[in-house]
């Protein structure tokens, strides 16, 4: 009899005592090594990896790298002694390198039976020839059917002699931090390796390309694993390994993968289409940091608030202005300003879409028709031309001045600038803080366009009368334009 069993004589029927059994069972599986319904580490992945490494591939490209033209030998005097002796040096050690044939190893993995592959951009990047090589050693020429950088992903078709093994996409968006994967590829050019590992964090921006939204694992990944696949334990692809981090060159448990929701409707468009369209708004946004929030009334810093609107753009036409923060686009919450971009561009091109944004206080729903994004896209300069005099701004600590064609020369603006211009900045006033420098232009104060210093004077004691600590200014400067929170000085 254990310790701990429970006396079931006082209970008064059958289905009272099948209740205390069962709470009893309940208690003992929980006291033990963990709860009864967590999932457990596998006991092997040696059947998950027998299942899958057939569809892993390893990726050879070549190209011809240019020989160097050997250096000029100097020109001396006639007779110079050291004639003999350059002229032998030169053709001992400077002999005209000839051109070379280059090779490099990556990986990749089969996603039809047809024979479609998937890779990293960098590991076909540049390459004369392709070669997939299956994992019992049979070598296919590949044809690259499109490549997209921006992603790193590229697309190859070869022509099998038998049909291959080809593995799914699974959905990235449901896998959790500490979740169990499995990376196949060919590290070192060693062929088919398998590891694993959990994922480590999500959502990593490591500042390789706009779109970056990494799945970031423990997994042993090394050179030569670019473009391979990372498995979940149903052995659906939910990431491309693309990238380390390593001072040393090896793995040292930092990399990262491609999360397949963002690599999917890619590679569908390159086999599709052989390039990439993607959706384009026509904004310049920044971050909604939390003095932002709070000035334009948000309960929290989320969003991504537009600094400013492209001329022509569909932002424009769907009457989107600056100082909107866009909350949801294509009914796709907009957590934070960098993930924008992302959603952005994966909608269709031409499609109707609706656009929520805080204005005014208020939520606004918009319509806009989603652009084409091309790989310029130039931004106008805002028309007008302003008026006034020059004034200092005490609760700011600085000096603004109207935009004179003696100011215009002096700070080298355009023709078209519009606004108020700062020409000096206290070092220890509120601007200075917020790295306000002269040369700036302040166009808008409290989300309205001011012309003259007259304006921003009446600006700031509107607000300072509406018991409000702080001020938000548009600045064109320093790159680009930009929304600045100034806290207002008490008393």
């Amino acid at each position: 009899m254990m310790s701990n069993a429970v006396n079931l004589s006082g209970l008064q029927n059958v289905a009272e005592r099948t209740l205390v059994m069962l709470i009893t069972t309940m208690v003992i599986s929980w006291s033990g090594t963990g709860t009864a319904l967590a999932k457990t580490a596998p006991e092997s992945f040696a059947d998950l990896a027998e299942k899958l490494l057939p569809s892993v591939v390893n990726i050879s490209t070549t190209q011809t790298v240019e020989g160097r033209e050997r250096p000029t030998m100097p020109q001396l005097p006639p007779g110079s002694p050291f004639e003999e002796f350059f002229k032998e040096f030169y053709d001992r050690n400077g002999p005209q390198q000839r051109s070379r044939r280059a090779t490099s190893l990556g990986s990749g993995f089969v996603i039809s039976k047809d024979g479609y592959v998937v890779t990293n951009n960098h590991v076909i990047a540049d390459a004369d020839e392709i070669t997939v090589i299956l994992q019992d050693d049979t070598r296919l020429p590949a044809e690259l059917i499109g490549r997209d950088p921006k992603t790193d992903l590229a697309v190859l078709k070869v022509k099998p002699r038998k049909e291959l093994t080809a593995v799914g996409f699974g959905d990235s968006s449901v896998a959790r931090v500490g979740d169990w994967i499995v990376a196949i590829g060919n590290p070192f050019g060693l062929g088919g390796t398998v590891t694993a590992g959990i994922i480590s964090a999500r959502g990593r921006d490591i500042n390789s390309g706009p779109y970056d939204d990494y799945i970031q694992t423990d997994a042993s990944i090394n050179r030569g694993n670019s473009g391979g696949p990372m498995f979940n334990l149903k052995g659906q692809v939910i990431g491309i390994n693309t990238a380390i981090f390593s001072p040393t060159g090896g793995s040292v448990g930092i990399g990262f993968a491609i999360p397949s929701s963002t690599a999917k409707p890619v590679i569908d468009q390159l086999i599709k289409n052989g390039s990439v369209k993607r959706g384009w708004l026509g904004v310049h946004i920044q971050a909604v940091t939390d003095e932002i929030a709070e000035t334009l009334g948000l309960n929290e810093a989320k969003g991504a608030l537009v600094a400013n609107v492209i001329k022509g753009s569909p932002a424009e036409m769907a009457k989107i202005k600056a100082g909107d923060v866009i909350l949801t686009f294509n009914g796709k919450k907009v957590e934070e300003m960098r993930s924008l971009p992302r959603i952005v561009a994966e909608t269709q091109v031409g499609k109707d879409t609706e656009v929520s944004v805080w204005r005014d206080g208020e939520i606004k729903t918009l319509k806009v028709a989603v652009g084409e994004l091309e790989d310029e896209k130039q931004v106008t300069s805002i028309g007008g031309e302003p008026k006034g005099g020059e004034r200092d701004i005490d609760d700011l600590g600085l000096t603004l001045s109207a935009i004179t064609d003696q100011v215009r020369s002096r700070f080298k603006l355009t023709k078209d600038a519009q606004g108020l211009l700062v020409t000096k900045v206290d070092g220890d006033g509120p601007a200075a803080e917020k790295n306000i420098r002269p040369g700036d232009i302040i166009v808008e104060v409290s989300q309205e366009e001011v012309s003259t210093t007259a304006d921003v004077a009446k600006k700031i004691r509107e607000v300072k009368k509406a018991g409000r600590k702080t001020v938000l200014l548009l600045l064109e400067g320093q790159g680009g334009m930009r929304f600045v929170v100034v806290r207002l000085p008490t008393g």
